[in-house]
């Protein structure tokens, strides 16, 4: 059975994007391992962060809603105009990005020790801010999975993408998506990566991550590729 990011957030399914961003907050400030005793910090931090990152996006909420975590993450069928299975949602794994982009800071806690223990009190969102040079993210990896004819004969492959960009005023967000063209060359081997540059979530205190397809082999029911 898959995670269930409603229960990790404490929430039901009627919640409001309000009551999302609440939950985050209480809960990212309780169990931040720099704050927290619990020796299960580090792991309820993470799942918060992913939480929060699903159910904080339209798109990503919504597919949750309908397929559940395996096919947020496995990708499921599209009707637009580029058809086939939509990209499935990755997980960036870093959960101090969530906490940063959350509060505004890149190093938060510069001034949180002086704050008050309990997390409903004292701290309005973008209320942190501390500053330091902003860090790249890291890379994320998607498989490219590509047909034997594909590969072949080349191809032009178009995925899209949901990210975070700021606004105009520099200091909020939305949720975006984009379509990455990939110019699938004849003769590429399984491994091949390509790379999209600062094509991640924006922030107002970090470098976007790279987005970096790596090719995949499909199956073919009748031949498999060798090297001549």
């Amino acid at each position: 059975m898959g995670k269930d990011y409603y229960q990790i957030l404490n929430l039901t399914r009627s919640a409001t994007g309000a009551d999302v961003k609440k939950a985050y907050r209480k809960l990212s400030l309780k169990h931040h391992p720099d704050r927290s005793d619990d020796p299960k910090s580090d792991e309820l931090f993470l799942e918060v962060a992913e939480a929060y990152d699903v159910l904080s996006k339209p798109n990503t909420r919504a597919v949750y809603d309908q397929f559940g975590e395996e096919g947020l993450k496995s990708g499921v069928p599209t009707t637009d105009a580029v058809g086939g299975f939509s990209g499935g949602y990755v997980f960036h794994g870093n959960p101090d990005k969530v906490f940063r982009e959350f509060f505004g800071g890149d190093n938060p806690f510069n001034e949180f020790f002086e704050a008050p223990k309990d997390p409903d009190m004292g701290i309005g969102f973008g209320g942190l801010r501390g500053r330091g040079r902003p860090k790249q993210d890291p890379p994320i990896e998607r498989d490219l999975a590509l047909t034997l004819e594909e590969i072949y004969a080349g191809s032009i492959k178009k995925m899209k993408i949901s990210r975070r960009v700021m606004n105009d005023d520099g200091h909020t967000s939305s949720i975006r998506d984009k379509i990455l063209t990939i110019n699938v060359k004849a003769g590429w081997q399984s491994g091949t990566r390509i790379t999209f540059q600062k094509e991640g979530d924006q922030g107002p205190n970090n470098i976007p991550a790279d987005i970096v397809f790596i090719v995949k082999d499909k199956d073919h029911p009748l031949f498999k590729k060798g090297r001549v």
